[in-house]
Parts: structure tokens; C-alpha cells; sequence
């Protein structure tokens, strides 16, 4: 069987931290690997109260993008062959949907069947504080194969700006699909 194509599935939820499902975008488009977005109508409200960036410039970035009501886009079947999905930020609303998988969006739909295929999936959640609640659906999800990676700045790298902060913690969320941005400052390597 061939290797899956280098294509990644870009799901930007409603949760605040809309900057980070950008930054991977401009990252996967200088890598050469093609993605497929998929922004929820809680996301498009976010990014226009924390970016200057319109919709259209976001979805200018990506590959592919999808509507959420699509439900029979590509990134919906276990036949679209990927490296998986990185949901960035992830809404405890859109979390809690993959866990159960009562899928009501292209977005959670796309993640479910990651799980499914056994695919990397990536939820960068974006939530604090958590209850016991939030907690349980997030171990539940690791059980089942998803890594949860909230956005935790590195200070070890001496960022000297939010942007420093957003470049490291998206460059090591890819890491885990194996893609190296090269702009990622490792611990005891110079």
C-alpha cells in the first residue's frame, strides 16, 4: 500500500486562540502540504474579534475548503486518505462532540472518522479552568486515540513576542504528524 499523500485536515473551531488554526495553515502552505480546512460559524465570529484577517483571506490559505454543512466532502471518508487532523483551537462544544460521536458538522464528522481510521488527531483545546466534566470527555478522547494538546507557550525558548509564542506551539503540534516547520526551538539542541 502506497504511503497516505501529505495532506492534513484543518478543522478552527469557535474557541478563542482563532490565531493558532491560522498560523498552521501559513506553516502546512510552506511545507507544500496540501490542507483541507474546515471552519465552524463560531470560528468566522472569533476571527473577526481577534484578527484583521477576513474570511476569505483565511480560506486563501488553505489547499481546500469545506463548509461545514458539507457533510459529504472528502474529509468526511474513511477513503479520503490523510495524515490526519489537527483542530486548532478546539471548543470544549466541538471536543465533546468527537467524543461522543453524535457528530452534527463536517468539522466533527471529519474528526470522528479519524478516530475511526486510526489516524493522528489533534485537539488543541483551548478552555481553562476545566471541570471534572471537561476533564473526563478529555481522557475519554485520549483513550480513544486522540492527543490533547492545549496551547502551552514554551518560556524556555525565550519568546520575545505573542507571535514567537503562537510559532513554537503550532510547530510542535505538527511535530506530531511528523512535519518539521524548522522554525521550532528544541530543548538541548542548539
Amino acid at each position: 500500500m502506497n504511503p497516505p499523500p501529505t495532506r492534513l485536515i484543518v478543522g478552527i473551531s469557535g474557541a478563542s486562540g482563532v490565531v493558532h488554526g491560522i498560523r498552521v495553515l501559513q506553516m502546512l502552505e510552506r511545507l507544500g502540504v496540501e490542507s483541507h480546512l474546515v471552519m465552524s460559524r463560531a470560528a468566522e465570529v472569533t476571527l473577526s474579534h481577534e484578527s484583521d484577517m477576513k474570511l476569505a483571506e483565511v480560506r486563501a490559505l488553505a489547499t481546500h475548503w469545506h463548509k461545514m454543512e458539507d457533510i459529504g466532502a472528502a474529509p468526511a471518508s474513511g477513503s479520503f486518505r490523510s495524515l490526519g487532523m489537527i483542530v486548532a483551537p478546539c471548543s470544549i462544544r466541538t471536543m465533546s462532540e468527537i467524543a461522543t460521536g453524535v457528530t452534527s458538522s463536517l468539522l466533527t464528522r471529519a474528526a470522528d472518522v479519524t478516530l475511526k481510521e486510526r489516524r493522528r488527531l489533534v485537539l488543541m483545546v483551548r478552555e481553562t479552568p476545566l471541570h471534572t466534566g471537561h476533564l473526563r470527555t478529555m481522557l475519554q478522547l485520549s483513550e480513544m486515540g486522540a492527543v490533547i494538546a492545549p496551547p502551552a507557550p514554551a518560556f524556555y525558548t525565550r519568546p520575545q513576542s505573542l507571535d514567537d509564542m503562537v510559532e513554537h506551539t503550532v510547530g510542535r503540534m505538527l511535530d506530531l504528524f511528523g512535519l518539521d516547520c524548522g522554525t521550532i526551538k528544541r530543548w538541548g539542541e542548539e
